[in-house]
Formats: C-alpha cells, structure tokens, sequence
C-alpha cells in the first residue's frame, strides 16, 4: 500500500481538532488544569502513538473531586 506523505499530513490535520476537545473533556473530569492538558493533547496529536498513550494515562487517572458549593 503506497501512501504519500500529503494524505498522512492531511489525515494528522483533521484529527489534531477531536484529539484536543477530548482532550479537554478528559481534563476537566480528570486534572485541575485542563487547558494546559489540551494543549498537551494537542502537540501529542502530531505524533499519533504519543497521543494514544496520553489518552490511556488520562483514561486510568482517577477524577479529581469537584468542592460542594456551599449556600
């Protein structure tokens, strides 16, 4: 299979975009910093196994406990 390097660039491209609103998501539930975990997730996206590895560390992470609003 003979693949130019113009499909994987574009291919790369178009999943940079899910790979940091999940990203994002992921830190919110599972960080107290989720920019910051979106912008790694979005750097990681340029290297595919990078991200999938980041991804399975956010995944196992516990969620972080949100404070109970006091009235």
């Amino acid at each position: 299979m003979n693949m130019n390097a113009t499909l994987i660039g574009q291919i790369i491209f178009l999943l940079v975009i899910p790979i940091t609103l999940l990203g994002y998501y992921l830190g919110k539930r599972k960080t107290q910093t989720p920019i910051l975990t979106a912008v790694l997730a979005f750097f990681s996206a340029f290297v595919p196994p990078v991200a999938l590895i980041f991804f399975i560390v956010l995944v196992v992470k516990s969620d972080v406990e949100k404070p109970e609003k006091v009235a």
